[in-house]
């Protein structure tokens, strides 16, 4: 299906194009074919999931293919744990296409709206000190080159080329398969308490090596972490899941409904900031349940929002969190969003947040009616001085130059990007600023 002349915009409205055409492919060998088509037009070609990120690093001026339509299992295998999926499967509907094969993804992130390829081309994560983010998980994929060609990437062939393209950041080719290691299905024993601010900065760090799972959230304007442990158990433990009503209530109603018109009255009166967040430490945050694990990693979040998240050296967490704490009571701002603190083990991809070292996450949120810019500024500021990566899917300042001193396999991973697109089909402006014209 093409459609000339239609406006994409990501989901938080911080990027719109208008491009040539979008078209939308049902299979890799439809991708093929528009790859092809917009080449030999002269035309850049990009590929868009869910549209969680945001950057404009899906943006396309040229042709967009939406890959709503390439969704589903391709192939499992219960015995290995490797599992292949269309590029543009939604992270939601994993679950239950592993189900019945007994499988379950190793770590998600606390956000499942994202497509597959979405969420390992932008280093998206989880929590978990032992655990890497989901682009770890990848063992294999299949991208549509410049050439228009399939590329086949896995252990068996071209693996030489993995470590440095599953966070492609779509500047390599459209993925177009990937194929996951999952891990038998499990239970998350969970537990979820009010504790002291500076209580959980003095132990973070000892409860992120004992938990399988630990992350915390802080309200500006509290001195109160709402600190969430998970525990792995088999998937035969006995689940003792939030009621129905209990989870409407927290997710529907408090955390959407409530939470949603609180934000667009703070936007009038900022003044109400403070005594909400007040309120929310004391409704929300303490309880304790077992269910499937994709049920208690993941949020539903309905709330628009603008994002930006830094992965610190695991060391600099404290420091950074505490400056970051000071520099909201110094400037008097009144920010109705929690901050949110996770943690992920290293890896030796290129381009991840947590190459080379075990890592810290600190992610700051606006509404998405309110301009972030002078916040977002300032914390960026705070973390870049503490050794931070930006997340790549989220609101950042930094360019080439920048994060080459931050990343070092960068010029090895443009080195790839000159082998496999170099006539730039891929291209857009923000990969031109994060990657170099």
């Amino acid at each position: 299906m093409t459609r000339p002349g239609a406006i994409w915009r990501n989901w938080g409205r911080t990027a719109a194009v208008r491009p040539v055409r979008m078209e939308r492919p049902r299979s890799p060998e439809g991708v093929q074919r528009a790859v092809k088509a917009a080449a030999a037009q002269g035309l850049t070609v990009k590929a868009v999931g869910a549209g969680h990120s945001f950057t404009g690093i899906a943006a396309a001026p040229g042709v967009l293919l939406e890959l709503d339509d390439m969704q589903g299992l391709v192939s499992a295998d219960p015995q290995t744990g490797l599992v292949t999926l269309l590029a543009g499967t939604r992270l939601h509907r994993i679950p239950a296409l592993l189900k019945p094969y007994g499988l379950a993804m190793q770590n998600l992130g606390d956000i499942d709206r994202q497509s597959i390829s979405g969420a390992i081309s932008t280093g998206t994560h989880g929590t978990g000190a032992r655990f890497g983010g989901i682009a770890t998980q990848v063992r294999g994929m299949t991208l549509i080159t410049a050439a228009g060609e399939f590329l086949r990437i896995d252990e068996n062939r071209n693996s030489e080329l993995l470590a440095g393209s599953v966070v492609g950041l779509g500047a390599l080719g459209i993925v177009v398969e990937v194929t996951l290691q999952c891990v038998p299905a499990f239970v998350l024993q969970a537990v979820d308490a009010p504790v002291p601010l500076d209580e959980t900065l003095d132990t973070a760090h000892e409860r992120a090596a004992e938990a399988d799972h630990f992350e915390f959230y802080w309200h500006p304007h509290t001195d109160v972490a709402l600190t969430k442990t998970q525990t792995r158990m088999p998937e035969s433990t006995r689940r003792r899941p939030v009621p129905p009503v209990q989870r409407w209530l927290d997710e529907s109603v408090l955390s959407n409904g409530v939470f949603g018109a609180f934000c667009a009255v703070s936007r009038a009166v900022p003044a109400v900031i403070p005594p909400f967040n007040r309120l929310a430490v004391t409704l929300t945050g303490d309880a304790e349940y077992s269910d499937q694990s994709h049920r208690v990693l993941v949020h539903h979040r309905n709330v628009r929002f603008r994002e930006m998240e830094y992965a610190l050296p695991a060391e600099n967490l404290v420091p950074a969190f505490q400056q970051l704490r000071a520099l909201i009571d110094d400037r008097g701002w009144r920010v109705e969003f929690p901050v949110e603190v996770r943690f992920a083990a290293a890896d030796d991809l290129w381009l991840s947040t947590a190459h080379g070292r075990d890592s810290a996450y600190i992610a700051v949120h606006r509404y998405w009616r309110v301009d972030p810019r002078e916040y977002f500024d300032a914390v960026e500021q705070i973390m870049l001085a503490n050794g931070g990566r930006p997340h790549w899917g989220k609101l950042h300042s930094q360019g080439a130059e920048q994060l080459r001193e931050r990343y070092p396999r960068f010029d090895d991973f443009l080195a790839l990007r000159d082998r496999l697109d170099p006539d730039r089909l891929f291209g857009n402006r923000h990969l031109e600023r994060v990657l170099g014209a």
